[in-house]
């Protein structure tokens, strides 16, 4: 098989994307089925096991192309929002139709029964969700899975936030999870990653894959001098963004939450106890 990154390449010795067919080996190829998550978040896991790690989550709204599916409620695809594949609950999957018209964007927002929140809450969406509104009542919006949000929490889909470092600010002091990008839980490059989609701004999933696809780099000696704003900041399996020339953000496992601290400080502490040096240094477009 062609060497390609197996975290974004819908393909195993048995089974692969009929879109690989002639760029890899497989035994045989399928269409995929398009659905999307119906669950508020679902894990996205190497194997179909429980008790497998969490390698990322999947939000309400993302499309998911389905290529396998196994007895034991098990499928196997590919996210259509970062191209990560792996395998998630069949039952956290429903249609692909309606296509969403609105994302949360609020950090979270809890689903009602109805449209009164002294209703008993049924469920709660992170920012970027995506959901159908199929129609207002009581300043509340009627979703097309059922439930009510509170129509203040939701914005058009194609919306854009005018500046992702505020963004990322929102999500201070949530709790570290690895592989979670929910405002209940999430690790280093989900926070890049959720900051930047709100935005209006794709990412790679991982920080390895940012530091090589986002913006263009930034030339940097040990001062770390001339940092702006929305830089963001590499090293071997972690990642920040810069709030100034001084501070940064990161979602990080030292003080397993979202925190903030000054640069040059954290660059020390990590640089001993755990991802060595700085690699990286890149700048967004939206940043210059």
């Amino acid at each position: 098989m062609t060497s390609l990154d197996r975290r974004t390449t819908a393909a195993r010795p048995d089974l692969a994307d009929e879109r690989l067919r002639g760029i890899v080996e497989a035994a045989r190829f399928v269409a995929g089925k398009a659905r999307r998550v119906a669950a508020p978040a679902a894990a996205l896991r190497g194997e179909p096991r429980p008790d497998m790690p969490m390698d990322t989550e999947l939000l309400m709204g993302e499309p998911f192309t389905v290529f396998d599916e196994n007895d034991e409620g098990w499928a196997w695809g590919q996210s259509g929002a970062d191209g990560y594949v792996g395998w998630v609950a069949s039952e956290a999957l429903g249609s692909s139709d309606p296509e969403p018209t609105h994302r949360v964007a609020a950090l979270r927002s809890f689903v009602y029964p109805g449209p009164s929140l002294k209703l008993p809450a049924q469920a709660c969406l992170s920012l970027n969700a995506e959901v159908a509104v199929l129609a207002r009542e009581n300043g509340y919006a009627r979703l097309a899975g059922g439930g009510f949000v509170h129509d203040g929490h939701l914005a058009p889909r194609a919306s854009r936030e005018p500046d992702f470092v505020a963004v990322a600010e929102r999500f201070l002091h949530t709790p570290y999870l690895w592989g979670g990008k929910t405002s209940i839980g999430l690790d280093c490059s989900a926070l890049v990653q959720m900051s930047l989609r709100a935005a209006g701004v794709s990412a790679p999933r991982d920080s390895d894959m940012q530091e090589r696809e986002l913006g263009d780099p930034v030339a940097f000696d040990e001062a770390l001098a001339g940092l702006r704003r929305g830089d963001v900041v590499f090293w071997k399996g972690h990642v920040a963004i810069m709030r100034d020339p001084l501070t940064m953000i990161h979602a990080n496992g030292y003080h397993m939450a979202v925190a903030i601290e000054p640069l040059r400080e954290a660059r020390d502490r990590i640089a001993q106890k755990s991802f060595g040096p700085v690699t990286a240094i890149r700048r967004l477009s939206t940043n210059r």
